[in-house]
Parts: structure tokens; sequence; C-alpha cells
């Protein structure tokens, strides 16, 4: 039951309509985003940003509203904190997940199951814009007036009982991701909303100590 809700809760973090009619990309524009895309994911040494979290259940009227901040540092260092409307953080590192829950800490070795560390690896991945693994998803790309967009479905059996699709919605001048939306099974969603990013500034190794 504890390892349902904790795939349920890193689920909610990698999570939005579209802002006006999608076109697909062609092969030309596909090939130039991806490369713009690795290029930005490989100068980017550290981000931090505030994020608001939408998560929608058909059974409720209301999507129910989250927010607060993360910070990454290459390669895998992430913190994702919850601040509103309640305090909750979670820490990737060294192989690890610490969570903590109001002052109550847990930690899980990301070793000890393939779906954690898959899941660790979507939601760093999912942050610093470094998506395109066809072995593990098919993927199409299209483009509006606002952004360019990632759309993802998981080829691993276990990871679609949590992931029907993923989508990135990345802004066109910096090729850095501002939106994500996961869509599960069951057409519920979360969509996670990032604003004020900053990048490659400096984001102390202590920040992870959490």
């Amino acid at each position: 039951m504890k390892n349902n809700t904790l795939y349920v809760f890193l689920l909610t973090l990698i999570a939005f309509t579209a802002h006006a009619q999608e076109q697909k990309m062609t092969a030309a524009e596909i090939t130039a985003f991806k490369s713009a895309v690795n290029t930005t994911a490989k100068t980017t040494k550290t981000l931090t940003t505030d994020f608001v979290q939408y998560k929608h259940m058909d059974f409720l009227s209301n999507d129910i509203e989250t927010s607060g901040k993360m910070k990454f540092k290459a390669p895998n260092r992430l913190l994702w904190q919850y601040v509103k409307p309640y305090q909750y953080s979670v820490v990737f590192k060294d192989n690890k997940i610490v969570i903590n829950d109001a002052g109550k800490k847990s930690a899980m070795d990301l070793s000890s199951s393939k779906m954690f560390d898959k899941l660790n690896k979507l939601i760093v991945g999912s942050v610093s814009g470094n998506m395109f693994d066809e072995n593990e998803f098919d993927i199409s790309f299209f483009k509006n007036s606002t952004h360019n967009i990632t759309r993802l479905v998981p080829k691993d059996a276990a990871l679609k009982k949590y992931i029907k699709q993923m989508e990135l919605y990345f802004d066109k001048k910096g090729n850095m991701v501002e939106e994500v939306k996961m869509t599960e099974p069951s057409g519920d969603y979360t969509r996670i909303v990032f604003k004020n990013k900053a990048a490659n500034v400096p984001v102390p190794d202590s920040v992870f100590n959490n």
C-alpha cells in the first residue's frame, strides 16, 4: 500500500490544454527542435523555478491546486518542495529518494526498484527537457502559436499502468519546459506550470540535504 501511494505521488510530480490549434511538426522541424532542446539541456547546469500544480479528477468539480518550488542541479539532483497548502518535499539525490512530510523523513534506495528508477529518470527528464528516449517512449511532435509540444507514450508495460501519456510544452524562445501534463489511464490528469525560471544560478549542495 505504501509503495502504491508513493507511485501515485511521484506520478503527480511528473505531469493544459493547447493554447491554439496544434499542428504536426515536419521532419526538418523535429530535427531542429530536438537539437535545440538537447543543447539547452546540456548547457543547463542548474535550474530554479516556482510551480503551480493542478490535479484534475472527473469526480471533483474543481481541480486540486498546490504550489511550491523546484531546484535542479545537473546531472540528477532535484528538490521538489510543496509549500501551499501543505509542507511536503521530495529530494532525488545519490540514487535515493528522501521524503520530508512536515518534518517526518523517510528514504528509499532507487536501486531496489526498477519502477522507482524509471520514475526518477522521468521526473528529472521532464524538468531538464532531456526526454527523447525512443527506447522508452513512442514520441510525437507538435507545435502551436506559443509552444513546441512533445507527446510521449510509455512502452514499458508496468509504467503504462500509471501513465497513459505525457505532454511537455516547450517555450519557443528558450527551448525549456514550461508545462507538463501527465494523463493517467483513467483519464484523470496532472498539469504542472513552471513560473519564474532561472537557469545556471548558484544552487548550493546543501539545498538537497532537506
